[in-house]
C-alpha cells in the first residue's frame, strides 16, 4: 500500500516551511562553516587513499587510525583524539573517560542534574552496582545549574532571588572542594522533557565558574547529539575532555558502530588505557576496514547534521500548529538535533513511535512495541528502521513509558526524507488510523 498525503497536511507543512526561512538560512550558514573545518583539517594532514588501507592484528601504526584521530582533534579545536570502533556506544565513551580520570575515593558532581538513564548505572545510582563507580569506591554528587542562574544581570528578569543564587553557588562551591576530582556536563535534553539543551557558550560559563573555584577540578562533557550544530564544540571553551557516538552526528550515517573522545592529551591516554590496557592504551586496535567509511562520514557530517536540525525545526513548528508541546519551541537556536514532543498519553506516544517506523526505509513493515531496555529502568518504546541499528543521525523516535509521554525525534539523512514522513504520519493520524493528535 502506498502513502498518500491529504490536502490539509501538505498545506500545513508548505506553510511551516515558508514561516522557516530564516532559521533555515541561519542553519545552512552554520554548516557550511563546519564543512570549511573538516576540509581544512583533511588538508592539513594529507589525507590519501592509503589511509584506508584494512590492518588486522594488532593494528600497530595504523596510519589511517592515526591521521582519523588527528584529523577528529582539529576538527574539534582538541589537543588530542582518539576514534575507535571498539567503543560500542556513547555512553561507553563517557565511561571510558571516567574510569580513567577516576580513582577510589574521588567524588564526581554532574552540575546538569540526574544524568541520563545509561550513564546512571555506570555511576551506580540504578541497578546493582556490578562494575559501576560506586563499587570503584568512587562518590557522587549532583547539582543543577541553569544557564540563567550565570548571569546575575537576568536573575530579575528570570524571577531569581539573588539570595537564593547565592545560596545555589556556595552550595556548588562547597561540592567542587576535595576529594571532587570530575565536573561532568550533560549537553543535550536527555530524556527530560523539562530540561534544555545547552548551547556551547552556556557550557563554557559553566566551565568558568567551575574552574574560578576550583582550577585543578576536570570537566568532561557528553557532547551527544550536539557535534557540528554549532560552529564551536566544548573543547573550544574549555572542557577538558569530551565524549561521543560515531553513529550519532559525527559519523554522518555512515559508521556502522564506534565512538570518539576528544580534549587534553593525558585524559585521552588514561580513558584509552581502559579501552585497551596500561602500557597499549591507543597503539594498538584496528578499525575493521572501516577507515574509509568513519573518514567519509565525518566529510558528510555537516551537512547530514544540518539536513536533521532543520527537520527537527520543522516537526516542532507543524506539531506545534497541531496543539502538542513542543521543545525545544519551533524558532528557537537550536544546540542539538533532539526535537522533543509532549503527547501526554502513553498510547499516543506508542502510535507516534510506529508511525515514524512505518516511514523508515527499513523495517517499515513492524511495528514497534514497548520493551525493557539495558541501562533504562522505565520501558522504552523506539522507532528506528535505519539502515545502522540504533543510528540516531538516521530518523529515529523514542521515548521511556512514563510522565509526560513524550517521544524524542531526532536524525534525519535528507530533509525529505523527514518531510515525507511528517507528511505519511500526520495523514495517518487524521484517518484515525494511528492516531496521536
Amino acid at each position: 500500500m502506498h502513502s498518500t498525503v491529504d490536502k490539509v497536511t501538505k498545506d500545513l507543512i508548505r506553510q511551516a516551511e515558508k514561516s522557516l526561512a530564516e532559521q533555515f538560512d541561519f542553519v545552512d550558514e552554520t554548516a557550511l562553516t563546519n564543512q570549511r573545518k573538516v576540509l581544512d583539517a583533511f588538508r592539513d594532514h594529507k589525507l590519501t587513499e592509503e589511509h584506508f588501507a584494512e590492518h588486522t592484528g594488532y593494528g600497530i601504526d595504523d596510519a589511517g587510525r592515526e591521521a582519523l584521530d588527528a584529523i577528529f582533534a582539529q576538527v574539534f579545536a582538541a589537543p588530542a583524539a582518539a576514534v575507535r570502533m571498539q567503543v560500542v556506544s556513547g555512553t561507553h565513551a563517557l565511561a571510558l573517560c571516567l574510569f580513567g580520570c577516576l580513582t577510589p575515593g574521588d567524588r564526581v558532581v554532574s552540575i546538569t542534574g540526574t544524568p541520563y538513564d545509561t550513564l546512571q548505572q555506570v555511576i551506580g545510582l540504578t541497578g546493582d552496582g556490578r562494575g559501576s563507580l560506586k563499587e570503584l569506591g568512587v562518590l557522587y554528587d549532583q547539582i543543577d545549574i541553569e544557564p540563567v542562574w550565570l548571569n546575575v544581570s537576568e536573575y530579575h528578569a528570570a524571577g531569581i532571588d539573588a539570595q537564593v543564587a547565592a545560596a545555589k553557588f556556595r552550595q556548588l562551591q562547597t561540592l567542587l572542594e576535595p576529594p571532587t576530582k570530575l565536573v561532568t556536563i550533560q549537553k543535550s535534553c536527555g530524556y527530560s522533557f523539562d530540561r534544555s539543551t545547552l548551547s556551547n557558550e552556556e557550557i563554557g560559563k559553566m566551565i568558568a565558574l567551575v574552574k574560578d573555584t576550583n582550577p585543578e577540578v576536570l570537566v568532561l562533557v557528553d557532547n551527544c547529539y550536539g557535534e557540528f550544530v554549532e560552529t564551536t564544540e566544548p573543547t573550544s571553551h574549555g572542557a577538558d575532555i569530551i565524549a561521543g557516538s560515531l553513529i550519532k552526528n559525527p559519523g554522518g550515517g555512515l559508521a556502522i558502530s564506534g565512538g570518539y573522545i576528544a580534549g587534553r592529551e593525558d585524559l585521552i591516554e588514561r580513558a584509552l588505557f581502559r579501552l585497551t590496557a596500561p602500557g597499549i592504551g591507543g597503539h594498538q586496535g584496528v578499525s575493521f576496514n572501516q577507515n574509509r567509511l568513519l573518514f567519509q562520514g565525518l566529510f558528510l557530517a555537516p551537512s547530514v547534521v544540518a539536513s536533521a536540525v532543520k527537520g527537527a525545526m520543522l516537526s516542532a513548528i507543524v506539531f506545534s500548529d497541531l496543539g502538542l508541546e513542543v521543545k525545544p519551541a519551533p524558532k528557537d537556536r537550536r544546540f542539538d538535533i533532539i526535537q522533543a514532543i509532549k503527547f501526554g498519553d502513553r498510547q499516543k506516544l506508542i502510535n507516534f513511535c510506529r508511525a515514524i517506523q512505518y516511514f523508515s526505509p527499513v523495517n517499515a513493515h513492524v511495528a514497534p512495541e514497548p520493551a525493557g531496555m539495558p541501562g533504562y529502568e522505565d520501558e522504552v518504546v523506539m522507532a528506528g528502521g535505519t539502515f545502522v541499528e540504533g543510528s540516531t543521525i538516521e530518523l529515529s523516535a523514542d521515548g521511556p513509558l512514563r510522565e509526560p509521554y513524550a517521544a524524542f525525534l531526532q536524525g534525519g539523512l535528507t530533509y525529505l526524507h523527514i518531510k515525507c514522513m511528517l507528511e505519511g504520519a500526520i495523514t495517518r493520524s487524521r484517518s484515525g488510523e494511528l492516531p496521536f493528535v
